[in-house]
């Protein structure tokens, strides 16, 4: 992206820090389509998913980088995956996470870490998302799968395509897939580490860095063939139970993370709406994660919890750090009953909170997924 382009996102950023409806559509117009008015897929066809991210998304793929210890990747030791799967499996909760659901709406198979050694059928898609990987290079580095680097795995994925199915229909699939998306949180705790009294213009900047990046991948993305793109937007970051753990903030949420949350989610609108207006054929739906998690938070028993303040496995102030006790080796908690908490540990939700999610993200109304929901996405047939 040149530095016009991440002019442009700062312009956005600094004229629209207040309305709530530019999170999902921007300021002209809400999307008032159907997948009834758009041509569809046969049942017989197969539409891949690909699956980019962090921790939120991640499957497991951490487990295989070299030298992983659970101080690391926690998720590799009990309790995690104990409610579903009954064993560890790197995913950060106590079962399954979006992109199960998402793929399982889709009748596809759960899509295995891309790393996980062993066949892969990429005709399905495949999940490359990683733990505490940022959009930035920077974020993490060397304990997390940086975005850039899972664009570099979906490459690779492009070659065995096309040497297995041939270019044409290769071309196919990775043009008909659903790419989710769902990172930035990382480099936005990284920032806040280095910045925790940041001045608006200068999150503003961080910002226009990371969503400046992001479109950089995502043209990358659609020349090497995708077209549609389905997005998470940044959650309250700061309500987060191990923030707020890790900032002594007791009484209420950490606002300088929750700020940058909502100035990505302003500029992630922008620029997909800049990128759809360039590139032809370009799909996107935005899931509105912010207020969605933030009304979780705020009226618990709406949604059947009795806790959405601690988390159900871990030690500290809120329960929100060392789940698992680093293999055994640290001291921690866990809740009785899963089922009543929306945190399984203090950074990443229970599988029975993961579920409507899923389901918001896949069929959700365009006031919480827009301008296209998930399986809008899947049914469209892209002409380019």
């Amino acid at each position: 992206m040149n530095m016009a382009s991440l002019g442009y996102i700062v312009y956005v950023l600094a004229s629209l820090l207040n309305p709530v409806s530019f999170f999902l559509y921007g300021h002209h117009s809400q999307y008032t389509g159907s997948s009834n008015s758009s041509i569809e897929h046969d049942d017989q066809y197969k539409v891949a998913l690909f699956v980019f991210g962090d921790s939120l998304f991640e499957a497991g793929n951490n487990g295989y980088l070299p030298n992983v210890t659970t101080e690391l990747d926690t998720a590799i030791a009990w309790p995690y995956g104990e409610t579903f799967f009954h064993y560890p499996t790197g995913r950060f909760s106590d079962g399954r996470i979006v992109p199960d659901f998402i793929a399982k709406y889709a009748k596809l198979p759960m899509l295995p870490p891309y790393l996980q050694p062993g066949p892969h059928d990429f005709t399905d898609g495949c999940n490359f998302a990683s733990a505490g990987a940022g959009v930035l290079v920077q974020t993490n580095p060397g304990r997390s799968i940086s975005l850039p680097a899972q664009l570099s795995f979906f490459k690779d994925v492009r070659k065995s395509l096309q040497q297995k199915l041939g270019g044409l229909k290769a071309k196919r699939v990775l043009r008909e897939a659903v790419y989710l998306i769902g990172i930035g949180g990382d480099d936005y705790f990284d920032f806040y580490n280095d910045f925790p009294n940041a001045t608006e213009s200068l999150q503003l900047e961080a910002v226009a860095v990371v969503v400046g990046n992001l479109s950089i991948i995502l043209q990358e993305i659609y020349d090497l063939g995708g077209r549609k793109f389905a997005f998470q937007n940044a959650g309250p970051l700061g309500c987060i139970p191990y923030r707020r753990q890790e900032h002594n903030s007791i009484e209420r949420c950490v606002e300088g993370l929750n700020s940058l949350a909502r100035l990505h989610n302003t500029a992630l609108v922008s620029v997909l709406k800049e990128l759809e207006s360039q590139l032809l054929g370009f799909k996107y739906s935005i899931f509105d994660y912010y207020n969605s998690l933030d009304d979780r938070l705020r009226n618990p028993a709406k949604y059947g919890f009795t806790n959405a303040t601690d988390a159900c496995c871990g030690t500290g102030l809120f329960r929100a750090a060392y789940c698992g006790g680093d293999n055994g080796t640290k001291p921690y908690e866990l809740c009785n009953d899963v089922g009543d908490y929306l945190w399984f540990d203090g950074s990443h939700t229970t599988e029975i909170a993961n579920i409507p999610i899923a389901e918001l993200i896949w069929s959700g109304t365009p006031n919480v997924t827009g301008p296209y929901n998930v399986k809008q996405l899947f049914q469209q047939v892209s002409a380019y």
